[in-house]
């Protein structure tokens, strides 16, 4: 069955109305249950499933209208001022496209793009990233921002060296147990550090670890299928032996 932009709109609409639990939310209500909506269409990315793309895009979709409706029976603003603002803004920031801006690559369009919202209002290079991305994200992004306006190292050996000294402070602040609000704030400014190295490399340091967690993942839980295989308990298998298994998956993922 098709369907067109206006009849999907009227069906969020009659569940907004008629069904008893769309018509009870609130932004607030539904704010995690976008958050993780965003996070299977980054899953779907990562395994290249572009079926189950798809239809997480439309998952997503509907969460962009959904919100609005919501916004809309409270006057706060309506759905079709989201479109109107964005493609306004999309207009504003693409001069290159849209005017008679001349760029030489991405990065001249980089620049472009953090000129043109500072002219927007807004008072720091580094406002407006939002305070709920993962941690290793939003120091990312701070590094970009500052980056773009010198703050920065000029080479990625001196980075490194900060990386280094972050992990003896780390190191020094985590043997005294005695202050372990001392060894929290090293560990972030650790991680911090590793994050601007990852900069440097032209590695999101999300994307990494994210790819890390999946190979821990598959890892143990060849760990998990051996010793079931074996007739073993997990629980009272010794570190040695489910390290052994651990070894040996190394050469197959």
């Amino acid at each position: 069955m098709s369907h067109t932009y206006e009849e999907f709109v009227d069906i969020v609409r009659r569940l907004r109305r008629e069904c008893p639990w769309d018509k009870e939310q609130t932004h607030g209500s539904i704010r995690q249950h976008l958050i993780e909506e965003a996070y299977e269409v980054v899953d779907a990315i990562d395994s290249g499933d572009l079926e189950e793309l798809k239809k997480e895009l439309g998952d997503l979709f509907l969460h962009v209208v959904f919100h609005s409706i919501i916004a809309e029976e409270s006057n706060e603003f309506t759905l079709e001022e989201v479109i109107n603002h964005i493609s306004d803004k999309l207009i504003r920031r693409h001069p290159h496209v849209f005017g008679n801006t001349m760029v030489n690559g991405q990065e001249d369009v980089k620049r472009n793009w953090e000129r043109i919202k500072l002219e927007e209002g807004r008072t720091s290079a580094i406002d407006g990233i939002p305070t709920a991305l993962p941690a290793l994200v939003r120091a990312l992004r701070l590094q970009e921002r500052a980056s773009k306006v010198g703050f920065d190292w000029e080479k990625k050996e001196e980075c490194w060296e900060k990386v280094e000294e972050e992990i003896k402070e780390f190191k020094t602040a985590s043997i005294n147990n005695d202050d372990s609000a001392a060894a929290e704030e090293e560990l972030g400014d650790l991680l911090f550090s590793i994050v601007n190295y990852a900069r440097f490399l032209k590695i999101n340091p999300e994307d990494a670890l994210r790819k890390t967690n999946e190979k821990f993942i598959r890892r143990f839980q060849i760990i998990e299928e051996k010793l079931k295989e074996q007739g073993k308990d997990i629980d009272n298998t010794s570190l040695e032996e489910m390290d052994r298994i651990w070894e040996d998956s190394k050469g197959k993922i």
